[in-house]
């Protein structure tokens, strides 16, 4: 029998299209569609690369995007319900549970680029040990980057804005390891950037950012 702590995690990784993603980095002017893509193909590298992984399943309508993030073994479904981040991340987990009904199912962000396989192994073993519904905040902790689900129990997602209270709110445990920063520093703006490429990117993202102005 599989020990809770060595379950393996199906993902669902949401992506805008690349000409809308990321808009408070419009200050990053034309790369911004570009930065998108590579926080995205960083992200899904490094949760392929997690032993506790078994699969990840992006949900984008970009055609480019998703054939890119397929080529580097991510299953992508089209956002059917096209009706914001909570519905692709519930639609997407209906997904892998059509696929595997017993699935251990977890909604990750995409926008991860300094993700250590490592980290989120430890966060997702602590995550399976809860029993339930768990969560882990951001940086800030105000926000949500993981939110899981042990088999059986619906995701239940509430991410965006203020989504650690909301996720509080509807019974989710809170992750609170104290060592997980490349898991929790999601990039929004410049700043966020910033402080990932101090944690150390991967190879796509530091090729994107390489010579872009970061103001202090």
């Amino acid at each position: 029998m599989e020990r809770v702590d060595d379950a393996r995690w199906s993902l669902v990784v949401p992506l805008k299209p690349l000409a809308v993603a990321k808009s408070r980095l419009a200050a990053a002017g034309e790369v911004r569609p570009a930065l998108a893509l590579a926080f995205a193909v960083d992200t899904v590298a490094a949760v392929l690369a997690c032993p506790q992984v078994a699969d990840v399943t992006v949900v984008t309508d970009d055609r480019a995007a998703a054939a890119e993030l397929a080529a580097h073994g991510a299953l992508v479904v089209p956002d059917a319900p096209a009706a914001g981040l909570n519905a692709a991340l519930r639609y997407g987990a209906e997904e892998v549970r059509r696929r595997e009904p017993a699935a251990a199912v977890a909604a990750l962000n995409g926008d991860l680029p300094a993700l250590r396989p490592a980290e989120l192994a430890e966060v997702l073993r602590a995550a399976a040990g809860t029993g339930e519904r768990a969560f882990l905040a951001d940086a800030e902790g105000v926000g949500t980057t993981l939110l899981t689900a042990v088999p059986y129990l619906p995701l239940s997602p509430a991410f965006g804005g203020s989504s650690r209270a909301r996720h509080l709110a509807s019974g989710a445990a809170e992750i609170t390891l104290p060592e997980a920063p490349s898991v929790r520093r999601d990039v929004d703006t410049l700043a966020d950037l910033r402080e990932a490429l101090a944690l150390g990117v991967g190879p796509r993202t530091a090729a994107v950012a390489a010579g872009l102005l970061i103001p202090d």
